[in-house]
């Protein structure tokens, strides 16, 4: 149990990503107006958040550029027509780039010729070579780098171990804690956060969360991190993001005690956009089957289907989800 003391102090150290035109992206394929991409943009700086993603990198020799809006391709074009130069702000920029869904030697240009200063690798356990390799290639072209490890529910411990003992000693900064299905509780999170601490000092490397909100839990899941001593933490604008979203901006900044964090910006953010979005017809946050899926530890996809269509016939999603139908 955290000391109480801890609840009104800080730690320097600790740095808040914005994830909302990422992991929000998934909700409306990515299409933003430029009008609330840069408005999110001057929250996040006068917000204090350390850094805001902007999407994906992907390969538009997978995905068609007329299927998504523009920030699941993050070109760095794109980018300099919402943040300039993005001088004496603050506020870091940062995309995904997944393994096997970007082309990064084509993609991914010289830091010097980028408005980007954070890639973040993603990867499930299986792909860690491959997602080595591309954290080896930003590292040379000058970025700060993360490795996003994602479903780690699905995986057992000596799984963690190896694939961390090989991520620590690549040239990553820092490496994430993604409870992709939010299935984990706090208690968990905190036995995976002392685990992945092991390897992260060892090899002095930072450590990040990414929570999800099936189970109501992925503010709890990221506080309970931060208080293990894990540094990076990531949130959302109104919780916006896959299925049942993810850990609240409005959340963590009212947590978190250093003065650098100012929740009324993302206040005024959030009356102006959120309403709109979800009148646009936006679906994300906690509701019965993202819980059922939680519960389950399976991938949400079914469970968006099943809130897309506005159903309510739980009992039957849940037999479907444990295969009783």
């Amino acid at each position: 149990m955290k000391e109480i003391s801890k609840l009104l102090d800080y730690r320097p150290e600790i740095r808040v990503l914005d994830a909302t035109l990422r992991d929000g992206g998934l909700v409306n394929n990515f299409r933003f107006s430029d009008e609330f991409v840069k408005d999110l943009y001057q929250t996040n700086i006068k917000a204090g958040v350390d850094y805001m993603e902007f999407g994906y990198k992907a390969d538009t020799d997978i995905f068609k550029e007329e299927d998504f809006g523009k920030w699941k391709f993050s070109k760095d074009e794109d980018i300099r027509a919402i943040v300039g130069d993005n001088a004496d702000t603050g506020l870091k920029i940062a995309v995904m780039a997944d393994v096997g869904r970007c082309n990064f030697k084509r993609d991914i240009l010289p830091k010097n010729e980028s408005p980007i200063d954070l890639i973040r690798i993603a990867c499930y356990i299986h792909q860690i070579p491959a997602a080595i390799e591309m954290i080896e290639d930003a590292h040379k072209k000058g970025y700060e780098t993360t490795c996003n490890i994602m479903a780690i529910s699905t995986s057992g411990e000596n799984d963690w171990r190896a694939a961390l003992d090989m991520v620590c000693k690549s040239s990553v900064d820092a490496v994430y804690i993604v409870d992709s299905y939010g299935s984990l509780y706090p208690e968990q999170i905190q036995r995976i956060c002392h685990l992945y601490k092991e390897y992260s000092d060892k090899y002095k490397k930072e450590l990040g969360i990414h929570a999800h909100n099936n189970q109501q839990l992925a503010f709890a899941n990221t506080i309970e991190a931060c208080g293990d001593g894990v540094n990076i933490l990531d949130a959302t604008y109104g919780s916006m993001g896959r299925g049942a979203g993810n850990c609240a901006m409005e959340l963590l900044l009212g947590f978190l005690k250093n003065p650098k964090y100012n929740v009324y910006p993302v206040l005024q953010f959030l009356e102006k956009h959120i309403p709109l979005l979800k009148k646009e017809g936006a679906i994300w946050g906690y509701d019965i089957p993202y819980l059922l899926t939680g519960l389950l530890n399976q991938h949400p996809r079914d469970a968006i289907e099943f809130a897309n269509k506005r159903r309510t016939d739980y009992a039957d999603f849940w037999n479907y989800l444990t295969g009783r139908d």
